[in-house]
Parts: C-alpha cells; structure tokens; sequence
C-alpha cells in the first residue's frame, strides 16, 4: 500500500506553497516594491496593446513628418527638444515625427520581441534540461556541452553577424525573436537539469517507474509541475534581459529596421543629437529603464513569495546584516 501511494502523483511545489495558510497573492502583495512592479507591468502591456487607438485618440502618429517643427539645423524647435501641446515629448530630429506616438508605438516592439523571445528561450532550455536531467548518459553530456558552447560564446556578436547576414524578406521582429531566444536558454537549461536530476531519484518518481509509468508521464505529470514555479520565475526575471537585447541590436543598427518604432533604435539615434536635444534620449530611456525595472521587481517579488521558507529575500539579507 505505501508503494501505491508514492506512485501517486505529487502536487506540484508551486501549488503547495499557493495552497497553505498564506495564498500566494497574499504573499506576493506583502511586497510593495513587486507589488508596484506587477501593476507597471500590466500598466505597460495595456499601453501597447491599445498603442494604435492611442496615437488615434490624441492625433498623433509615429511615421509622419512634421519639418515645421524643426529648426533650420534638422533640430527640434523651442525649447525641450520641441515639447508642446502638440507634440507632449517633442520631436524627433531631422524628421520632426512626434515622440509621444514612437514611444507609445515603440512598447509594442519591445513588449513583443521581449516576451517572445523569453518563450521561445524557456520552451527550448526547459525541454533540454528535462531530457538531459532525467535521462542522462549520452543525452545530458550532449546537452551539457551545449550549454558550456553556448554560455562561452559572445552572444552579443553572434546576434549582430546573424542580424547583418539575415535576408531582407525575413520578417525582422521574428528574426529578433528567434535569434535572442535561441541564443538565450542555456541559464534556464541549467536549472531544470540540476533540478530534474534531483527529482529522478525522489521516491514517487522511482515508484511510478516501477509501476509502469511511461517515461512522457513521469515528465508532463510529475517532474515538469514540480519546476513550474521555477520556470515561472525564471521566465519574468528573462523578460528585462531579451528588451534590453532587442534595444541594444536596435541600438547598433541591426534591430527593427526604420521607420518601425523602436526604444533601442531612438536611443541609438539620440546619442548624436544628445548635445543639442538631450530630451530625444530621456524618453525613449526611462521607458524601457521603467519596464526593465518593474520586471526585476515582479519576478523578484514572484522568486519570494513562491519561496517554500517564507519570506523575502530582501528581509532575510537585512536580517543577516544585523
């Protein structure tokens, strides 16, 4: 009878810890700093899922030229880079187009190059680390060196060769998903294979082989929830870092081509305009520090409360410093 129970699946750790004395949303809400970054987080996903009735709603579009607005130099007119009622965040240099609609439009491209590129990362780092970690033998020391190969090499450099060779018929916002996803699951590999390593010799999983449990089972239903939380997490602390590759590809010039909006490539450009109009940098830079920012303290926030010991980390090190 015990050999039956153990066979049984276990619940996975995420959902112990959401289903104890303390729900989940309640530990998560003891933390105003993740608190303040979940609502950012879902403050931003709206804008750019409703950027075009925006730019709509106040008459202002990112890709039409106001030379009007513009001095005789190609720099924006007035002071503040050009900020007026017409135009909130000024102008953009040489083209005069309104940087209140390429910021807002520019979320959507962060926002969607950042999030798939993370779920194109965490699918492939997850189903290697779980073959790798429960199987073993030839299949992990294949894995594993992939990941040592892929943790060595530049992958900043890699991503540029493979933007500048990439064909003109290639959709760029898939191009950059798949090449920041590809090059970016080898730290979630990692821990799902350290971690599944340690679930293959638990006893449920030893029981339910026993029993005749196929291996696709004892994976899906058994090994896979009990990493969920860790995927979960790990997946809302990758985000910043996949916007900040899409932003530093744009920056360098292999990003979104022109005239798609885009913070990295406005940034990119503000740099040689940031002696006469520091004001087209500010912008473009505090949206994408801000969304950067709010992601670090969600997942942050996520890694505590899901945290079996309780408490948060920002606690624990205060307490130890004492």
């Amino acid at each position: 009878m015990s050999l039956d129970r153990s066979a049984e699946p276990v619940a996975p750790a995420s959902a112990a810890v959401v289903t104890g004395r303390v729900p989940l949303w309640r530990r998560l809400a003891r933390d105003r700093f993740a608190l303040v970054g979940a609502v950012v987080v879902v403050a931003y996903a709206l804008v750019a899922l409703a950027a075009p009735l925006i730019t709509r709603a106040l008459g202002v579009d990112p890709y039409t030229y106001d030379l009007d607005a513009l001095g005789p130099t190609g720099a924006p007119a007035g002071p503040l880079g050009g900020v007026s009622a017409e135009h909130w965040f000024g102008v953009e240099p040489l083209t005069g187009r309104d940087l209140f609609a390429i910021v807002v439009m520019g979320s959507r491209t962060s926002l969607l190059v950042g999030i798939g590129a993370t779920v194109v990362s965490m699918l492939v780092g997850t189903v290697l680390g779980l073959v790798a970690g429960y199987f073993g033998g030839w299949v992990d020391w294949v894995v594993a060196r992939l990941i040592d190969v892929l943790i060595g090499l530049p992958a900043l450099v890699f991503m540029i060769a493979v933007g500048a060779v990439a064909p003109d018929w290639f959709p760029r916002l898939l191009l950059l998903v798949l090449v920041i996803g590809l090059f970016g699951w080898s730290s979630i590999a990692r821990v799902v294979r350290g971690q599944t390593m340690a679930l293959r010799a638990s006893g449920f999983v030893r029981a339910s082989r026993a029993l005749g449990a196929s291996h696709a089972h004892v994976l899906f239903r058994q090994v896979l929830p009990n990493l969920a939380s860790t995927v979960v997490v790990f997946t809302t602390i990758s985000i910043p870092g996949a916007i900040g590759a899409e932003a530093a590809l744009s920056f360098l010039g292999v990003g979104v081509p022109p005239p798609t909006p885009s913070w990295g490539r406005s940034i990119g450009d503000a740099v040689t305009w940031f002696a006469v109009d520091p004001v087209y940098l500010l912008f473009p830079g505090l949206a994408l520090f801000g969304v950067t920012l709010a992601f670090n303290a969600f997942g942050d926030g996520l890694r505590d409360a899901l945290d079996p010991r309780g408490g948060s980390s920002r606690r624990r090190r205060r307490g130890g410093a004492r």
